[in-house]
């Protein structure tokens, strides 16, 4: 099967590497205000918070913090009024963190300029944003890839749903990866980051077979990196080389690069949402419990794919493509718990086992005609 037609663009300059945050001045305009956006505050503990306030200089700024992990509609809606108050025309957003602030400033930005009620934008997948306050990142947990990609995913916690969205409007301007910045990450974050990276690229390549050889390609190498350097940050934190090698990787692997001319599924990051929004899990906890569990369902759809990503990653060999996409799945798992210890049952990890949700998720679901995956085949009857 041939590569379809594709149209790639991608609009974020990437400042990587140690100290580069003082780059980020040459780029960013003097005549605009600039919220900095950021979670709990460990940018002030670790030294980001000060570095990009002397970047900074004599530009007008100021702060918004407390934005959650998996960003909350009803936090961000409270940004999007300060914006408001300043003017949207004269705000420039920063950024600075993980995945889930990077989505959060995407979602602020394409909120000021949005006519009617933000949440439908989101609920449309974005589809009728037209304008969008200017952004950039620094990025402190490598996970996403949403530095520069033009997709974000926003919880509304009163409602128990989270939702993704995208548009090119949102791709931020500048983004600034320096792996030292994780040095002062819990390693819970880094565990999920790696598991959510690895999760992205499958995404893209365990699909159907294409004569994609650029994309599959670079696909696995990305995931041989993620599991090689998830090993050595696992024994090492300080290791910069794994630091560096998982930050870039985490980026590739969400960049739409790989996505080109090849068909994606999504399937597993859907459900993953749902489990989320209902028990409260970390993202990469819900992968990793939902990927293998739907690689085994499937897998007469997707054994020549995990085959493949058998062999080239964990140098698995069997004359029977089914056997070999089984002995697949089990290295993925393996991957997952034993080396990067992310638990993958529900049963296992300190939540709510109440499965009332269930029902109602899927009663939602049949309303929405919800379909996933490469072929819009996976329902939440199959």
């Amino acid at each position: 099967m041939p590569i379809n037609n594709f149209n790639f663009h991608n609009s974020t300059r990437i400042l990587f590497g140690k100290n580069t945050i003082p780059q980020l001045s040459k780029y960013l305009p003097e005549d605009k205000h600039y919220i900095i956006c950021y979670g709990g505050g460990s940018i002030k503990k670790n030294g980001v918070y000060d570095s990009l306030i002397t970047t900074l200089g004599s530009r007008k700024h100021e702060d918004f913090h407390g934005i959650e992990p998996n960003p909350d509609y009803e936090t961000l809606m409270k940004c999007v009024n300060r914006c408001k108050e300043i003017g949207v025309d004269k705000v420039y957003l920063l950024a600075v963190g993980g995945g889930s602030i990077a989505d959060g400033v995407k979602f602020i930005a394409a909120a000021c300029y949005y006519h009617g009620e933000p949440w439908d934008m989101v609920l449309e997948s974005g589809a009728k944003i037209t304008n969008a306050v200017p952004m950039s990142c620094i990025l402190t947990l490598p996970a996403t890839g949403s530095e520069s990609n033009p997709s974000a995913v926003i919880s509304y916690r009163k409602i128990n749903r989270k939702q993704s969205f995208k548009s090119e409007l949102v791709y931020p301007q500048v983004s600034v990866l320096d792996p030292d910045t994780m040095l002062s990450l819990p390693m819970r974050q880094i565990q999920n980051g790696v598991v959510d990276a690895f999760v992205h690229v499958c995404e893209q390549y365990v699909t159907e077979l294409q004569d994609a050889d650029c994309q599959d390609r670079y696909a696995e190498g990305l995931l041989k990196a993620l599991v090689k350097n998830g090993e050595r940050i696992m024994k090492d934190q300080k290791d910069y080389i794994a630091r560096s090698n998982i930050m870039w990787a985490a980026n590739q692997a969400l960049n739409t690069l790989i996505a080109q001319g090849v068909k994606e599924d999504w399937a597993t990051h859907m459900i993953g949402h749902e489990i989320t929004a209902n028990l409260g899990l970390d993202h990469g906890q819900t992968l990793a419990i939902v990927q293998p569990r739907l690689f085994e369902l499937k897998i007469k759809e997707k054994k020549d794919k995990l085959a493949l990503l058998g062999l080239a990653v964990f140098g698995i060999q069997d004359s029977n493509v089914e056997e070999c996409a089984k002995k697949t799945i089990i290295e993925i798992e393996n991957f997952y718990t034993k080396t990067m210890g992310v638990k993958n049952k529900i049963s296992e990890i300190d939540c709510s086992q109440d499965k009332a949700w269930i029902d109602t998720l899927c009663a939602r679901l049949e309303k929405d005609g919800a379909k996933w995956g490469e072929n819009q085949n996976n329902t939440y009857r199959s």
